[in-house]
């Protein structure tokens, strides 16, 4: 990972932005970013992270920085996605504040300052919720609806959206957050589970003018997957060994259950315990390399006599 920082002191806002394969949007929404952010009339900065990007996203980010001191720019040598690269951001961001966005221009940068003056209730953080999502309705509305309110359930946390990356942190709060795999997306539940108090501002969803999604239905399983992930997080980081102890508690109860049963088996009805249910046993030919299988008991009513099934090898 490669940054460009620039000492800046007392710096109020940090926007955070990752961009993979965005160069058409990039100039678009600088300005409407810079537009925005001077009329707060707050020191900020624009942190920009090229998450590996294969066109000429780092070379528009590079010509940006050139010419904008408000700009500190990050390029990871490869595409990690979009977590690692919010993670990025996060790390070399120095405002008070910060503001995490999509590259894709379907955030509006005009709605910055209504993330802001909820901040300034005493959020510790801000979610957007995309209550008009314009998104394909198989392949994004659909999985996302049913992943929101798993996510609600699970957490106990009354939102939305939580997949929007249109958020708003205070640094103390996301920057003691350790992300990896898909868990930008649930960064509320967890930021929930270290005392934060949460709100949420509806948002406009934006159409993608320009470029290609970078989501499929790979991702919406993944983003399934790390539900699971999540939910043992939230439920056991802290003290894994009650869930552990008690599968493996649940393991020798059952195995006692088994052992009272043979034990029964042998003394009272005399049952030849080897016999009746003892193991399978291998029995191999080394000069042939046949493999035999010994089962008991065998099929017939000779209980002297056994019966053999061969295995290929």
């Amino acid at each position: 990972m490669e940054g460009s920082t620039r000492s800046v002191s007392a710096i109020r806002y940090s926007i955070v932005v990752p961009f993979y394969n965005e160069e058409a949007n990039i100039a678009p929404l600088y300005v409407k970013m810079t537009t925005v952010m001077e009329a707060l009339g707050e020191p900020y900065e624009l942190v920009f992270v090229d998450d590996g990007s294969r066109d000429n996203t780092f070379k528009v980010l590079s010509d940006i920085y050139e010419h904008d001191r408000c700009v500190n720019l990050v390029r990871l040598r490869r595409n990690f996605g979009q977590t690692a690269g919010l993670k990025a951001g996060f790390d070399f961001a120095q405002g008070e504040i910060i503001i995490s966005m999509d590259g894709d221009l379907q955030h509006d940068p005009e709605e910055i300052p209504r993330f802001l003056e909820k901040m300034e209730e005493g959020y510790d953080l801000v979610s957007g919720w995309r209550h008009a999502r314009r998104d394909h309705w198989l392949m994004r509305q659909i999985p996302s609806r049913v992943a929101n309110w798993m996510m609600a359930k699970l957490s106990g946390i009354e939102l939305h959206d939580f997949g929007t990356t249109f958020k708003a942190y205070r640094r103390e709060v996301i920057q003691e957050i350790q992300l990896y795999g898909e868990l930008h997306r649930f960064i509320p539940a967890l930021a929930s589970s270290a005392g934060a108090r949460i709100a949420e501002v509806p948002i406009v969803n934006l159409e993608r003018k320009s470029g290609k999604s970078n989501y499929g239905i790979g991702r919406t399983i993944r983003v399934f997957l790390d539900l699971i992930m999540v939910k043992f997080l939230l439920d056991y980081s802290t003290r894994p060994l009650q869930l552990f102890g008690l599968l493996g508690m649940g393991g020798v109860g059952l195995g006692f259950v088994v052992a009272t049963f043979l034990v029964y088996e042998k003394l009272v009805h005399r049952v030849p315990i080897m016999t009746e249910h003892g193991p399978l046993m291998l029995e191999c030919n080394s000069s042939r390399w046949d493999c035999w299988v010994k089962l008991w008991p065998a099929p017939t009513t000779n209980r002297k006599t056994s019966r053999f099934i061969r295995c290929a090898k």
